[in-house]
């Protein structure tokens, strides 16, 4: 008796292979029939596992958020000067995107055209303004400068994070690790913001 192949696909490995179209040709160029391509498996067999494309960039997205905010609730992040509660997240949110790369990279790249994006920008400015109260408490106690608004303050210290995404390859040789590269964000974003003691 001959067995007929199986979908030997995961919902989880499925999302990963649609991650990495999503953030070659982007969310609005790729269709289903691309991932289908990609995962080399039927639209039908797809549609198994999702309802279609936008789930899989909601639950691709989900995890990035998920990732980031429970960074928030980590005992480095809860207690303590609110200075160190900031480098604490500033070096977690760092290792968080090189660990879910792909997934923060795609989360990073969205633009508001579904309700999925904007739902997810609107959870980014979210995450972004308890990083930017950390850096207003940590200014009010005195330890961050005064003279450098705490807003601006917090998208500079942002854009530097964010931008690992478009230079961080690990599967090149030699490529720097995640702790390398949370040192040294740490290291100029705080040496540079804290007050001279």
């Amino acid at each position: 008796m001959t067995m007929a192949k199986r979908d030997t696909y995961t919902p989880e490995s499925l999302l990963a292979v649609a991650v990495g179209v999503f953030n070659e040709r982007g969310y609005d160029g790729t269709s289903m029939e691309h991932l289908s391509k990609a995962a080399g498996i039927s639209k039908s067999s797809i549609y198994h596992h999702v309802k279609g494309k936008e789930e899989l960039l909601r639950l691709a997205i989900s995890r990035a958020l998920d990732e980031l905010f429970a960074v928030l609730d980590e005992p480095g992040a809860t207690g303590g000067p609110a200075v160190d509660r900031l480098q604490y997240v500033t070096r977690r949110t760092v290792e968080v995107l090189m660990a879910e790369l792909p997934y923060v990279t795609l989360l990073l790249r969205v633009r508001g055209n579904t309700g999925t994006e904007r739902w997810a920008m609107e959870r980014r400015r979210e995450f972004d303004h308890r990083v930017a109260e950390l850096l207003k408490q940590a200014a009010a106690d005195g330890d961050l400068r005064a003279d450098v608004d705490a807003r601006l303050a917090t998208r500079l210290l942002f854009g530097m994070i964010n931008s690992v995404v478009e230079w961080y390859r690990p599967d090149r040789g030699g490529a720097v690790t995640s702790e390398e590269v949370a040192d040294a964000v740490v290291r100029t974003a705080f040496d540079g913001l804290r007050t001279a003691r």
